[in-house]
């Protein structure tokens, strides 16, 4: 059975906080690569950046919905999501831009369970941690590609 360790790229490109969108935006077109780990000084992984992170600087400002009682406005979405997506849309680092605390697998993972993350939580990009070091990355052609592997053995 296949594991992340048999598949994951072990070269991985990564971006510090305080990198510029617009530079962190050319490395992803550059690379042609969906997402990168976002690291600390000390090499501890800290977030994750997706081309879908960066694709929300185009959104629209999301005005709240309100509605009234007693001469009260009540939000029908948390302050805390809008100043979330303020902060995506608004993002001048990557830090206010990446996705904090990232799901990650270990080299042992299965590819199984690999391809159920992504699906069930659409993620495209997952950092592989071996203890707590950054040692690699997985992607979804990489899961792809044993598709392909598995075709040319029947």
């Amino acid at each position: 059975m296949l594991s992340v360790k048999d598949i994951m790229t072990r070269n991985v490109i990564t971006v510090s906080p305080e990198m510029e969108i617009p530079h962190a935006a050319r490395l992803l077109l550059d690379r042609s690569i969906n997402g990168v780990p976002v690291v600390d000084g000390t090499g501890k992984i800290v977030g994750i950046l997706c081309q879908s992170d960066l694709v929300a600087q185009q959104k629209k400002f999301p005005v709240p919905s309100l509605f009234t009682i007693l001469d009260g406005f009540i939000p029908l979405t948390s302050m805390k999501h809008l100043k979330g997506e303020i902060q995506k849309i608004t993002a001048a680092t990557v830090a206010d831009a990446m996705t904090p605390n990232p799901v990650t697998v270990r080299p042992e993972t299965s590819i199984e369970e690999v391809g159920t993350i992504m699906v069930d939580r659409h993620f495209h990009t997952l950092p592989v941690v071996d203890e707590g070091k950054l040692v690699g990355i997985v992607g979804k052609e990489d899961v792809l590609k044993t598709l392909m592997s598995r075709e040319k053995t029947t």
